[in-house]
């Protein structure tokens, strides 16, 4: 049974940081793809981070210098570190793993094949 549980989502002050977590069950994470979505009421679910089996990451424009994507193998967990957080960051946020496969796009949410339930982040 798979399973992503994400923590670490809050309140903070606009330009502070946060750190949200992803653990992972019932699978090796470092055999998937996985990404961070974010999606605010009455907007489209969009890629923040994603991160490959290799480590390799790759980042949304609108955050590609105030995010971070990493992952700890040995603890099954997926990391984002945000800093300098704006109003226009708060959202849910998602953590999402995929099957590697050809022509995948990190950014695709309907190419992943298992989601977390969400973390609130509210940015004032």
């Amino acid at each position: 049974h798979v399973q992503l549980v994400e923590s670490g989502g809050g309140s903070v002050q606009a330009g502070g940081p946060l750190r949200l977590s992803c653990t992972v069950s019932g699978y090796t994470s470092s055999t998937w793809c996985m990404a961070w979505f974010r999606q605010a009421p009455g907007s489209e679910r969009e890629g923040v981070a994603g991160i490959d089996t290799t480590g390799s990451t790759t980042y949304a424009d609108s955050m590609k210098d105030r995010v971070t994507i990493s992952k700890d193998n040995a603890k099954n967990t997926l990391y984002l570190e945000m800093n300098s957080l704006k109003p226009e960051d708060t959202a849910m946020y998602y953590c999402a793993a995929a099957t590697p496969r050809a022509g995948l796009r990190w950014d695709r949410r309907e190419d992943y094949d298992y989601w977390g339930q969400g973390t609130q982040v509210t940015v004032s």
